[in-house]
């Protein structure tokens, strides 16, 4: 069961710019009281055949259970663990990673996605253009860039 009141909502995956949005999520959530949603999201394996779909079922269950994985991992990883004093939910989803994340975006929300050094909005995990503007009305958005490793 997803929080009702405002979230932040994190998209997440195994990158650099991820790690660091999931850690700036989890400290903005702390700062302004807001439950943390952090959501992985497969692109969903497409096969125009019924005869595959016995088989694409089984490929949609190992990558659900990836990205509870991978999510679980981050959090370890970020934050030393699920933060206990924030309400926290995971989502692993399959499909279209900026359509998803924007669907799940209500009034509110601070939507917050990891931008790669030197990648476009349209290059991440970022809605198309079209799909942002949509957003735009629903929730605030953050986009983190990935620090540089400190210098020795």
């Amino acid at each position: 069961m997803l929080p009702v009141e405002p979230r932040v909502i994190v998209g997440v995956d195994d990158s650099p710019a991820s790690r660091w949005a999931l850690a700036w999520a989890v400290g903005a959530a702390r700062l302004w009281g807001m439950a943390l949603v952090a959501v992985h999201v497969s692109r969903a394996p497409v096969h125009p055949f019924p005869e595959a779909l016995p088989y694409t079922h089984a490929i949609r269950q190992f990558e659900e259970a990836r990205s509870v994985e991978l999510i679980h991992d981050l959090f370890e990883d970020m934050a030393g663990g699920t933060p206990s004093d924030l309400t926290t939910a995971s989502l692993a989803r399959l499909g279209e990673p900026g359509p998803l994340l924007v669907e799940l975006a209500r009034p509110g929300d601070l939507l917050v996605v990891g931008r790669g050094v030197g990648v476009g909005w349209t290059g991440c995990c970022c809605p198309p253009p079209a799909a942002t503007a949509s957003a735009t009305r629903a929730a605030r958005w953050s986009s983190c860039p990935p620090r540089p490793p400190p210098s020795r």
